[in-house]
């Protein structure tokens, strides 16, 4: 399991390993937590007291200080597989649900007539979809869009990152994604 690290106003930052947190524990490094711990790292015998000490780690830390973060990128970096999980993995021309070795990225403007690779210009589809479009416009091949590209938020794209994510914190994420994304249907 992973923690959802955040700065101290609650921006995500990364994913980050349970033992990793531990570190920023250790450190004082920790503003606040949601959630109950989830994972209890166990160290040595306290010489003073004879207890062995513990750190117990939540699935959400907010991090004192400035965390340096490429999260806020002008947009999160376009994957296939966020792409496909963006979009359901139903293909926006048919609205057939496939397996993601079914699916391809599909360029609404192709990028043989100069369409960019971009979240706004990507949409998911079909093998047998994409084909019959080829390098044409939608309205070229007669095929009309069933939904719309849109770019992810940065919290969406901490859910489309294909993460285990504990209950704790998908609930958190939700709570900053519009509620017109594709997340929360």
């Amino acid at each position: 399991m992973e923690v959802l690290q955040l700065d101290v106003s609650g921006r995500p930052q990364s994913w980050i390993s349970a033992r990793e947190a531990a570190i920023i524990y250790a450190c004082d490094g920790i503003a606040w937590t949601l959630g109950p711990a989830f994972y209890v790292l166990r160290g040595g015998m306290q010489r003073v007291s004879g207890l062995q000490s513990r750190i117990e780690v939540h699935p959400i830390i907010a991090v004192r200080g400035v965390v340096p973060s490429r999260a806020w990128r002008q947009a999160p970096a376009l994957t296939n597989a966020k792409l496909f999980a963006r979009d359901r993995l139903v293909c926006a021309y048919c609205g057939g649900h496939f397996h993601a070795d079914d699916l391809t990225r599909e360029h609404i403007v192709p990028t043989s007539r100069g369409g960019a690779d971009t979240w706004m210009n990507c949409i998911t589809a079909c093998r047998a979809c994409n084909g019959r479009k080829g390098n044409r416009m939608p309205e070229e091949a007669h095929m009309t869009l069933l939904y719309l590209p849109y770019v992810p938020s940065l919290h969406e794209d901490m859910i489309l990152r294909g993460r285990r994510i504990l209950s704790d914190q998908m609930e958190f994420l939700l709570a900053s994604v519009p509620r017109s994304s594709r997340l929360h249907a």
